[in-house]
């Protein structure tokens, strides 16, 4: 009877060992199927309602309250970037000239109470105009630095998780998103991705505020 159970239990365990390799072949197999994001967004985007797809990131599970505003719903530029910036889990690094967009700003704030780890590049001259959200992002704890250069830093650029990139023309306006004829490019290429990764971390540390010098 011992003999028995002893080969059961092994049995069992072997069992249990094949249908995890299983699992892990599958999963391979479907990482290997995958295809990389390749995605470009035009602007302007129409005006719309982002409040339930926001409301929705910040409650999972949770049913979304109607929303009295008059916009309407539907997928548009803006909604499916911020779609993108919402897939981000562990990190998510911003280099940008002027960021005044509300919905983007909160979409920014919402990955940063998740714990994921927000780093903001921008322009000292556009980041303390009316309507900035780099005020909102720094109360929020959210590290950022900027230059102090006499030329613009004028990068528009976020990586999502060290994999996705999110470049192009466009500023994150309300104004641009709104109103001009503009692009974003979203990729999910290695070798796109680590030169501007590479970038964003020089920048960072050429503006860390121990390098400032004040005449």
């Amino acid at each position: 009877a011992g003999r028995a159970m002893a080969g059961g239990g092994r049995g069992a365990a072997l069992g249990l060992a094949v249908a995890a390799a299983v699992v892990v072949l599958a999963l391979a197999a479907w990482r290997r199927r995958r295809r990389p994001v390749r995605e470009v967004l035009f602007f302007p985007s129409p005006p719309s309602c982002t409040e339930e797809l926001l409301a929705e990131a910040e409650s999972p599970g949770e049913a979304a309250g109607p929303c009295p505003c008059p916009l309407p719903r539907g997928d548009c530029s803006l909604s499916r970037l911020l779609r993108r910036l919402l897939s981000a889990r562990r990190s998510l690094e911003l280099c940008l000239f002027a960021f005044s967009s509300p919905q983007l700003g909160r979409a920014v704030r919402l990955l940063h109470r998740r714990g994921v780890r927000v780093r903001v590049v921008t322009d000292a001259q556009y980041m303390g105009l009316r309507g900035s959200q780099i005020g909102l992002l720094r109360l929020a704890g959210i590290q950022v630095r900027h230059d102090q250069e006499n030329g613009f830093m004028h990068h528009k650029f976020a990586i999502v998780d060290g994999r996705t990139l999110i470049t192009g023309s466009l500023n994150w306006t309300t104004d641009a998103i709104q109103n001009n004829r503009e692009n974003v490019l979203v990729a999910e290429d290695a070798e796109y991705v680590k030169p501007f990764l590479d970038e964003f971390e020089r920048i960072w540390e050429e503006y860390n505020p121990t390098n400032y010098r004040f005449f």
